[in-house]
């Protein structure tokens, strides 16, 4: 009995021992969540890959093995960011399905709850891409690609509620929602920012009224 549960011991000491094995989903998550934290508070740049890897715990090339190089880096972590924003807005927007000014006034209202949450320092897309001059740069293309997707699901709300005629409305709510990123990042909630909802109802109004006249 002894024998058995020393070699039991032995067992589940080599166990601990043993590195863990991770798949690289796994790693890859490790990595971005790594960056996401470490740019949530200071530039990209200023973030070196010697300090990214010290802080995954993970080996200098297990990271190059996942992302070839810094800019490689850069651009993953905010075509997932997208994919996250782009997810919570869509289940928004099916939430809303078949009342596009709710729809349209979901979207304003989570960009309202982004820009007054603490510690809020503006959109990272736009904060990381404007860090690179390469219009080509993975920062770049992603930011841009994450800005194409978010006016082509408001441009959609807005023609559902103005038919043939929502590109203006799609992006003057674009733009507000961009200046409530920018404003809020800079001046805090209660700048400018705290009235980007006021103005997309009065905005989403007028099309309303478009919409009556143009049936009457």
């Amino acid at each position: 009995m002894r024998a058995v549960t020393a070699a039991l011991k032995l067992a589940a000491a080599d166990d601990a021992s043993a590195p863990v094995r991770r798949s690289r989903a796994e790693r890859q998550a490790i990595v971005l969540d790594t960056a996401e934290r470490l740019f949530a508070t200071r530039s990209s740049r200023s973030v070196g890959m010697d300090e990214l890897v010290r802080e995954t715990g993970l080996g200098k090339m297990t990271v190059y093995r996942l992302f070839k190089s810094k800019d490689e880096l850069v651009g993953a972590y905010l075509a997932r960011k997208a994919a996250t924003v782009l997810a919570f807005i869509d289940a928004e927007l099916a939430r809303c399905d078949g009342d596009p000014r709710a729809a349209l006034l979901a979207v304003v209202d989570h960009v309202e709850r982004e820009v007054t949450r603490p510690g809020f320092r503006g959109c990272p897309f736009t904060n990381v891409s404007s860090e690179y001059d390469d219009p080509q740069h993975p920062a770049r293309s992603a930011a841009a690609d994450y800005k194409f997707e978010l006016h082509a699901r408001l441009e959609r709300q807005a023609d559902e509620l103005l038919p043939g005629r929502g590109d203006d409305l799609a992006a003057q709510i674009h733009l507000i929602i961009d200046g409530m990123y920018l404003s809020g990042g800079l001046l805090g909630p209660d700048g400018p920012a705290s009235h980007g909802r006021a103005l997309a109802e009065k905005l989403i109004a007028h099309a309303d009224a478009l919409a009556v006249t143009a049936r009457v």
